[in-house]
């Protein structure tokens, strides 16, 4: 069986942007395959990750982004999973390596959401709940993770000192990361004075809305060396994926623990051959602080309830805690959470972590195995995990 090999990566610029989306997925083609061989003497499939038509009024973004790349009679098909589409198509170009069938898939993930306003991408984010159950009754995505963090904060020793904490450490993160929307620093106070959006959630509790797109290559060891540069970067390998649905309503679950992550790690570990202390960064979805803590304990990174100490150094967490670094990127924060490319911005990240090419700022020492977490829907509709090793 193929060992699938992550073989370039690429990322537009993220933030509120006049490009269209396909611009900004032209710019992250262009970096990823910048100096190596042009696409379509490579690429054998690609898939797309794409949350809502709704922004740019556009489907068939399998076909138009084919196209715009040159990749013309290549198999190519949009993946949807609201904000897990991104790490949906990683997972499928995974999968078609692994069999042999190709031997090299372009996985690619794109959201213009600014297009539609604040309004547009409320709605469109909207559309991820229960129809008859969620949505009628007038809910938001703040409102839901809000939910959440109330239950957490009730059932755990965490105040909203804590998750202001989070923000802080991934905008200190995000500060160190040129393809971060946010390039600056924050503070407690000022993510504690901030306004309510849904209470306990501020507006520094919560990702912002933001253009973007990411593309990933997974291929085979053979296609993968054409783009060796000579700079003795150790391989990344696409080595364990877990993926699965749980519940899209927020009353049937477990408010507290977000079991089909743990159920999407576990499995991305076991295929892997590796344990949570093995993970030296996860980049999890923090869509809002409260899922950075819920992701960590799910993963098995944290013990229960201690989630939150994910701001503090590894040194001075809880026992049972991992030593892993999280969302060094400055996470969907403050990175920024372009919906369909945001798993594969996860990936990005991890590769210039594992390769030793993040800026010095933010770069883990030593970093060999990372894990990545996208969920989409609230918190446990659809979880895909990857962990990647060199």
């Amino acid at each position: 069986m193929p060992d699938p090999h992550v073989a370039a990566v690429g990322t537009s610029p993220f933030g509120r942007t006049e490009l269209t989306g396909r611009d900004l997925f032209s710019a992250a083609v262009a970096e990823a395959f910048e100096g190596g061989p042009d696409p379509a003497e490579v690429v054998d499939a690609m898939y797309v990750g794409n949350q809502s038509e709704s922004y740019e009024h556009q489907i068939m973004y399998g076909t138009l982004l084919a196209e715009w790349c040159g990749l013309r009679h290549v198999p190519s098909e949009r993946v949807e999973g609201c904000a897990a589409a991104g790490a949906l198509a990683l997972r499928h170009a995974v999968e078609d390596v692994r069999s042999g069938r190709r031997d090299a898939v372009l996985a690619c993930g794109v959201e213009k959401m600014t297009a539609g306003g604040t309004a547009g991408a409320t709605n469109a984010l909207s559309a991820a709940f229960d129809r008859a159950l969620e949505q009628r009754s007038g809910v938001t995505a703040p409102s839901q993770y809000a939910l959440l963090a109330q239950r957490y904060l009730h059932d755990t020793d965490a105040t909203e000192r804590d998750l202001a904490r989070i923000a802080v450490k991934n905008h200190a993160n995000a500060a160190a990361n040129p393809r971060a929307q946010f390039q600056r620093e924050t503070d407690v106070e000022t993510v504690l004075d901030s306004d309510y959006v849904s209470p306990p959630l501020k507006l520094f509790d919560c990702a912002p809305v933001t253009d973007g797109a990411a593309v990933v290559l997974v291929a085979n060891a053979d296609v993968a060396a054409r783009f060796d540069d000579g700079d003795d970067r150790p391989p990344v390998r696409v080595a364990g994926v877990g993926a699965g649905a749980n519940n899209i309503g927020v009353a049937d679950r477990n408010l507290t623990f977000v079991e089909g992550a743990h159920e999407a790690a576990t499995e991305a570990y076991d295929e892997a051959g590796v344990e949570a202390a093995d993970v030296d960064i996860a980049e999890v979805h923090d869509a809002f602080t409260i899922s950075e803590a819920l992701l960590a304990e799910a993963a098995g990174l944290a013990p229960r309830g201690r989630g939150y100490e994910s701001a503090l150094p590894p040194a001075e967490r809880s026992d049972g805690w991992t030593d892993t670094h999280l969302s060094t990127s400055g996470g969907l924060k403050a990175r920024g959470h372009p919906i369909g490319a945001t798993g594969l911005a996860q990936a990005v990240e991890a590769y210039e972590q594992l390769t030793g090419t993040a800026t010095p700022e933010r770069q883990v020492a030593d970093a060999t195995t990372a894990l990545l977490i996208n969920e989409g829907g609230v918190a446990d509709a659809v979880t895909v995990a990857h962990v990647l090793t060199t």
